[in-house]
């Protein structure tokens, strides 16, 4: 057989390829399309799509917007809640959740709605922590017929403490889950109000078990609800197990809890999302402080599971290893973030791990099946001589490397203002507080958090490039006063200021306030840039770069277009196409960086607030980028009910 001239073969190469192309074109999908809430199932937020380039990115223009209606139904509760979902793409549809919990499936290619279920979760109340729903988790039965109904299921949580189960096909409930498709969560005792118990991130899923942790209204009572997190058959709805963060009776130890101490405390709930690694039967909890969050004397110890890293066999609950990144927390510095399961290359060989970035703007790198810290943590000495009856850590673990992503201190000689009598009142703020950097106490004269309660580093997590080995994460950088209050002072402080944010802690000697440090125009006191987007390589742990993101232009009293950064919630995103995409800011922008190098390349104006962690992917051969515009009610951004979709052109 003769192979034919050069020109020929040539000719025979180019038809196999067109045909090849031709037929990738015409896929609906892609592999690594978005299926999970954080693109795969340990929360890498990268995606092998590379239609969108840092050479065409500039390009994109609006495809698609869909909008909710709650704006036009709901105009009162819009101003009680905060848009963060991010949808995934599962059975040929987009799926996602608005604030108040309607499930809605949308068409990938027009944004059209398919279906839409309402759970009917009342709003005439305040909850502990805004309405919101970050996102759903689509599972697929290997168990079921295929085209059978609720083959593949929709699981989301509400903002009520249910635990729903739909259809993805049709988006009605699914009979075989619980009693009609719902299991009622109990929170364990009588709730204070409505609000006070949440589910605000989506379950996950392991081997057929549905894994869900809460949202519990801090600062309200020590003798709280408990943070236990509760495991379903997936099929069912029936009960698996429970873990309770929280070491009680036999599982005590007195450096941890004292004896007695944690049976009347609660929380150190998991209201982040959780991730899952599958092959090893672990999913790994991110879980936050005990009650309440700013005096911690009635639970003396280092208070063992809360503020920690804890991977449990998904098929039992039994921990498997747990680290502690806060001991004693009085900060509220609860683990924010969405544990990201990635694979580090070290001294030749490939490591699995996991990354935790923190409130307090640290990075912190183990080895996934040991915990084992892959860059040393030290145990430093932190600021000691609490309140009254505080019995504080004397030490906090700090890793040796990757440095801090936020400032953690702030000294009279910073303070910052646009006008010499705005950074004189910023001055005196400072010089009248406690600050001594990280973990200074809460105090009754007034204490700076730095970084504030919001972050550093918050739900919106981390996005991480495998080829690179890169990770990307956004940064707020604002600061916090912390003042406690007698408890017997508490009603009369209230009332004296009732647009302030005072707590009860009830059952505790103190009461607490928490306000932003900012100016008299009401911008922060500490020096800009208010927020950052930074990449660390995870190989050597040094920084790769910073850029400032956002601008004042939505969030100064008067219209300001400086490049000053702007406090953030939701998360960056990052692509086979070398582009990472953040929304977050407070300035109404979905932003596009240069994933080398840090610079801005493109922004998109948004209709409303974009406090959510946009998705990505191909649909009939074209690229998208979706995001949830709603604002944030707490932040203060734009309201709005829009998902909007990004493209480009035709």
């Amino acid at each position: 057989m003769t192979r034919g001239s050069a020109s020929t073969r040539r000719s025979r190469r180019a038809a196999l390829l067109a045909t090849l192309v031709g037929g990738l074109t015409a896929m609906p999908t892609i592999a690594d399309d978005w299926p999970f809430y954080g693109a795969d199932a340990g929360g890498q937020r990268y995606s092998k799509a590379a239609q969108i380039t840092t050479a065409n990115v500039d390009r994109l223009v609006s495809a698609w917007t869909y909008r909710t209606g709650d704006l036009a139904a709901r105009p009162d509760a819009v101003g009680r809640s905060a848009f963060e979902a991010t949808p995934v793409l599962a059975g040929g549809q987009l799926l996602f959740c608005s604030p108040f919990n309607e499930v809605i499936a949308l068409d990938p290619e027009s944004g059209a709605e398919r279906w839409r279920f309402d759970p009917e979760v009342a709003t005439d109340y305040r909850p502990a922590n805004q309405f919101t729903c970050r996102g759903v988790t689509a599972w697929t039965d290997p168990q079921a017929a295929t085209g059978a109904a609720c083959a593949m299921r929709v699981f989301m949580g509400t903002v009520d403490g249910r635990l729903l189960a739909l259809d993805a096909g049709s988006g009605k409930p699914c009979a075989q889950f619980g009693p009609g498709g719902t299991v009622l969560i109990d929170p364990g005792m009588a709730l204070v109000g409505p609000g006070e118990f949440q589910i605000t991130s989506p379950p996950v899923v392991a081997d057929g078990v549905l894994i869900v942790g809460s949202s519990i209204g801090d600062n309200v009572r020590a003798n709280a609800p408990k943070g236990t997190v509760r495991a379903f058959d997936a099929r069912t709805g029936a009960p698996r197990w429970d873990f309770d963060p929280i070491a009680r009776g036999a599982e005590q130890h007195p450096a941890d809890w004292p004896a007695g101490v944690a049976e009347p405390t609660g929380h150190a709930n998991v209201w982040a999302p959780m991730s899952v690694d599958e092959a090893r039967g672990l999913v790994f909890l991110p879980t936050s402080s005990p009650s309440p969050d700013f005096f911690g004397g009635l639970r003396a110890g280092d208070n063992r599971y809360a503020n920690s890293v804890v991977a449990l066999h998904a098929e039992t609950g039994a921990v498997a290893w747990h680290f502690q990144i806060v001991h004693h927390d009085v900060w509220d510095y609860d683990l924010p973030a969405q544990p990201s399961l990635v694979t580090l290359q070290r001294d030749r060989r490939s490591v699995d791990a996991l990354v935790q970035v923190t409130k307090q703007g640290l990075v912190f790198v183990f080895d996934r099946a040991t915990g084992k810290p892959l860059f040393d943590v030290e145990e430093r000495p932190v600021p000691q001589d609490g309140a009254v009856g505080e019995v504080l850590s004397p030490t906090q673990p700090i890793p040796v490397a990757p440095p801090p992503l936020a400032p953690q201190s702030l000294g009279a000689n910073e303070a910052w203002g646009l006008t010499p009598w705005d950074r004189a009142a910023c001055r005196r703020q400072i010089e009248s507080a406690r600050a001594e950097g990280l973990y200074t106490p809460p105090s009754a004269q007034g204490t700076l958090l730095v970084p504030f309660t919001g972050g550093g580093a918050n739900w919106g997590g981390a996005a991480f490039d495998p080829a690179s080995q890169t990770l990307y994460v956004n940064t707020s950088r604002a600061a916090h006063r912390i003042t406690l209050i007698p408890a017997e002072g508490y009603e009369a402080a209230s009332a004296a200021d009732p647009d302030a944010e005072i707590s009860p802690q009830r059952g505790t000697p103190w009461a607490m306030r928490r306000d932003l440090l900012l100016s008299p125009l009401g911008l922060p006191c500490n020096p800009p840039p208010w927020g950052m987007l930074t990449a660390v390589d995870l190989g050597s742990g040094t920084i790769r770069w910073e850029s400032v993101l956002g601008t004042v232009r939505d969030l100064a009293p008067i219209p300001l277009t400086m490049k000053w950064g702007t406090p953030n919630f939701g998360g960056p995103i990052v692509t086979a196409g070398g582009v990472v995409f953040i929304g977050a800011t407070m300035d109404d922008y979905l932003r596009a960086f240069d994933a080398k190098t840090g610079a801005e390349l493109w922004k998109g104006r948004l209709p409303a607030g974009g406090q959510a962690t946009p998705m990505t992917y191909v649909w009939n051969g074209r690229q998208y980028v979706v995001i949830a515009a709603g604002g944030h009610s707490t932040a203060g951004t734009r309201p709005g009910d829009s998902v909007v979709a990004f493209a480009l052109p035709d």
